[in-house]
């Protein structure tokens, strides 16, 4: 076994590569400029950080290739794609350096109550600034924590060892594991109104970029302040900046930025943010347990083929995956539509936290290997929670108190053969109003058409037929006459082109004993539309989310519509 360290690691990283028996490592300083494909050429394993690119090129270097462990949580330089084709397992390491995180923000949030950063620098001036730095104390206030995965976690414990009250808002975590961890969940919008002090732990996605922005800063208490050791994506800073010289937030503290470096910001000129280089994961501690981990992840799966925190497919062959690739994405779809992280820019307030996600494969697609089916229909469900992939999916669902339930249905009579049908239970907040679903349920049901493209088929018992891709509206409303012309009018005079637009009704069935007279139509109940913009699933730009937001406030207005969400359905 030929394990190659293409970049520096810590020795007990080393250490636990070299005792195995027969094993041969090649660390980063015995690589010679330019010889790391030379040396892929009999590897099984390959081990890097952020700076080698492990690209096509590079991987048809390494024909023996069997694993790629990134130490750290991004793989943005590994071609997972190229690798899933290639049989290769990439693994990283989330949650490591969770821990580090969490007492960097802690010690971010004690920074700015006591002006430590301020008074340091007088004390090394020469100035003794003592009245100057009267304080507050993190004891008895409101900690609101927006991500609840590991690091949100690990700061919530530390914060009530200060005294403080935690609050958070989280949809991928069941109400369980809340409760054990004595964090209320809240709505987002209540999060944001009730927080002394506001820490981000969200991955980036479509639907967290900006999350951070004019109008969300608007419901937020007049002082807060807030801490960022996630994606400086997550922040308009021009809001945030202008917020802070209002006075309507007291400071921030950021350690993430869009661009790093972080050359040329308004922040510089704001002694109410405090600014790190994104040291948030950069301890001792935390290096060393990101490799050990790795480590063992590669030692486990080349010996016993476990596999551990994987970013890509799962092992099929490549007649396998050819037939179960397509149904892959269908289900990763159909789970973003139907979970919170659907949710975008002017979309109603998500229903709670889920509880169970159950799946039934019918016909064809009941016959196939589905562990990846059902692992990309959860890691839809839960886009966009902390480290969850297509690998680690049940793990993950598991670990957030989230039941799934499967079936299978080989034998089906009519319609459409190979069809993906997904019920998801919600556990609304306490004193939530309802809205989106019913009775804490969200349905659904798709199918692959042509190959290749997933198609919806039923949404919340509404026959409808719709494409699944790109940035959809989902509109109720009653079934009467002018409400697709309307919408279409509000739509366009807000600049936004429809590409698709499918429309689905429901009927309301006769009461018991009864009948419907020959000839005579059930009453009209609600009708479902469901549009699809000619607006690239990718863009999240503020401009756009504005457009979209302001779309569907119009929506909202028309009389007959009951319910209006948008929707992006990424690749994921």
């Amino acid at each position: 076994m030929k394990i190659v360290l293409a970049e520096k690691v810590s020795p007990a990283t080393l250490a636990i590569f070299q005792k195995e028996p027969d094993w041969k490592v090649v660390s980063a300083d015995q690589i010679a400029p330019g010889g790391l494909p030379a040396e892929l050429a009999d590897a099984d394993a390959l081990v890097v950080r952020s700076a080698v690119q492990v690209d096509a090129e590079l991987l048809a270097a390494a024909p023996r290739l069997r694993v790629i462990g990134r130490a750290g949580v991004g793989v943005d330089n590994i071609d997972a794609e190229e690798a899933t084709r290639r049989g290769i397992v990439v693994m990283n390491t989330p949650g490591a350096n969770a821990v580090a995180v969490a007492e960097l923000t802690l010690a971010l949030m004690i920074s700015m109550c006591r002006g430590i950063c301020r008074a340091n620098a007088g004390m090394h001036a020469g100035r003794w600034e003592k009245k100057s730095l009267q304080g507050s104390e993190l004891r008895g206030k409101t900690l609101g924590i927006i991500g609840l995965g590991r690091v949100g976690l690990e700061v919530a414990r530390r914060a009530q060892a200060f005294g403080m009250t935690v609050i958070g808002y989280d949809p991928f975590i069941a109400p369980v594991i809340a409760r054990e961890n004595h964090v209320a969940l809240l709505a987002l919008e209540e999060v944001f109104a009730a927080s002394d002090f506001l820490s981000l732990h969200v991955g980036l996605t479509p639907q967290t970029e900006g999350l951070i922005n004019q109008r969300s800063i608007a419901g937020m208490k007049k002082g807060v302040r807030i801490v960022n050791c996630a994606r400086g994506e997550l922040i308009v800073d021009q809001a945030l900046v202008e917020a802070i010289r209002s006075g309507h937030v007291a400071g921030a503290a950021l350690d993430v930025f869009r661009k790093e470096p972080l050359k040329d910001s308004p922040y510089f000129e704001l002694e109410q943010v405090l600014l790190s280089p994104h040291i948030a994961g950069s301890t001792d501690e935390a290096q060393e347990a990101i490799g050990i981990q790795l480590a063992n992840q590669v030692r486990d799966y080349l010996k016993l083929g476990v596999v551990q925190n994987a970013v890509n497919a799962t092992s099929l062959s490549e007649e396998e995956y050819a037939e179960v690739s397509p149904y892959v994405e269908m289900a990763a779809r159909l789970g973003q539509l139907l979970s919170h992280a659907g949710s975008s820019a002017g979309s109603d307030a998500s229903p709670g936290s889920v509880d169970s996600i159950s799946l039934t494969y019918n016909g064809r697609l009941a016959a196939l290997k589905t562990d990846l089916i059902r692992n990309a229909a959860i890691a839809g469900v839960l886009y966009g929670a902390d480290g969850v992939n297509r690998i680690n999916a049940m793990a993950a669902a598991a670990e957030r108190g989230i039941r799934i339930q499967e079936e299978k249905r080989e034998q089906i009579t009519g319609g459409t053969g190979s069809t993906l049908g997904m019920n998801l239970h919600w556990t609304r907040p306490a004193g939530a109003a309802a809205g989106a679903g019913r009775d804490g349920l969200w349905t659904g049901e798709a199918t692959v058409q042509h190959g290749r493209s997933p198609r919806l088929l039923r949404y919340d018992n509404i026959d409808i037929e719709a494409e699944l891709a790109g940035t959809l509206i989902l509109s109720r409303n009653q079934d009467v006459p002018g409400v697709i012309g309307r919408i279409g009018a509000i739509l366009g005079e807000a600049g936004l082109n429809i590409a698709s637009f499918a429309l689905g009704r429901e009927r309301s069935t006769p009461a018991a004993g009864s009948a419907p007279q020959a000839g005579q139509a059930a009453t009209p109940g609600h009708a479902l539309a469901f549009v699809q913009l000619d607006i690239p699933s990718e863009d999240a730009s503020p401009e756009t989310q504005e457009t979209l937001h302001r779309a569907v406030a119009a929506l909202r207005q028309v009389p007959a519509i009951t319910s209006v969400r948008t929707v992006n359905l990424g690749k994921l």
